[in-house]
């Protein structure tokens, strides 16, 4: 929790210094009491008091004044809410790596099922789209709000031979900078950018990856990768096992170097829980929410019981 106006909590002092006092009378109140040396007749001339019961009364009331005074400084918490607008491009590895069994039921079919939940999770008014990339990168699906269109193409993958990462990247800005360009002739302002990159393995062909880092900071283009598989994963080309790591290295040199995230999965449980946290952070932001009220009405409730209290106990005010 956090205060917009936090000065006002100085008037606290005041509250402090109001029970203050009340201690202060108690303690006087005790001291003229105990002049009396006949205690029978002590009796007699002090009426019979609510004893610490009045103390509670006044503690909520002093209770209620503190909130109330803190309701002033308009406190705040944060709340998560849905982006307005915003363009994503999901760039998916499809070599024949992903055809390694290191991840049940394979890297594949694991990521198919991540990347439509990724696709859910984000929030309808975000632009999504989505590139395909082997040996080549190609743009399946160019930036829409169409979810439907997204997932038809995530069933429609298909594998294909070497892995071109840095040209993974470039496809993706070229997809974002003509959605840009279709925004800027509609006279719309362009929404911020970002690229999610999954692969599997090292890039084999295309652009290096500095290419592509340099082109993204030019652009102004966080790429948040993911790095997925596991150290042990192999294939069986004409019988032989061919072992198909991931580049974890180079996956993590773009995402720092064009202030994206990244991540990494072994695992099909953990590739789900790091495309929904992707999708928390990228779909959505936090704002503070004044919760004042809330403080207001609190106040006024502490106020009123002791009173109320203070009535029924004492037949009088405080």
């Amino acid at each position: 929790m956090t205060f917009q106006s936090p000065w006002w909590l100085a008037a606290l002092l005041a509250v402090v210094a109001l029970v203050g006092l009340y201690v202060v009378l108690q303690r006087r109140r005790a001291k003229y009491a105990a002049r009396f040396t006949n205690v029978a007749l002590l009796g007699s001339l002090v009426p019979k008091r609510a004893g610490w019961r009045r103390h509670v009364a006044f503690g909520l009331v002093a209770l209620g004044l503190g909130v109330l005074v803190t309701s002033l400084a308009q406190p705040s918490t944060e709340v998560r809410v849905p982006r307005e607008r915003a363009t994503v491009i999901m760039a998916v590895d499809v070599s024949l790596s992903m055809r390694a069994t290191d991840v049940e039921p394979d890297r594949f079919q694991a990521m198919q099922v991540a990347a439509e939940e990724f696709v859910e999770v984000l929030p309808e008014r975000i632009n999504l789209g989505l590139v395909a990339f082997a040996g080549t990168a190609a743009t399946l699906v160019t930036p829409t709000t169409d979810r439907g269109e997204v997932l038809t193409a995530i069933d429609n993958l298909e594998l294909a031979e070497a892995t071109a990462i840095g040209d993974a990247i470039f496809t993706s800005l070229t997809a974002i900078t003509n959605y840009q360009a279709t925004l800027a002739s509609e006279g719309m302002e362009a929404p911020p950018a970002r690229i999610v990159l999954l692969s599997d393995g090292y890039s084999t062909v295309g652009r290096e990856a500095t290419q592509a880092i340099d082109a993204a900071n030019a652009a102004s283009v966080p790429v948040s990768t993911i790095a997925f598989g596991t150290d042990y994963g192999t294939l069986d080309i004409n019988g032989e096992r061919v072992p198909v790591p991931v580049d974890r290295a180079t996956l993590e040199q773009i995402a720092e170097e064009t202030d994206g995230s990244y991540s990494e999965a072994a695992s099909a449980e953990e590739l789900s829980e790091v495309f929904e946290d992707l999708g928390s952070q990228i779909g959505y932001t936090t704002e503070p929410q004044d919760i004042s009220p809330w403080f207001v009405r609190g106040g006024l409730l502490f106020a009123f019981l002791g009173v109320v209290a203070s009535l029924l106990w004492t037949n009088r005010l405080l």
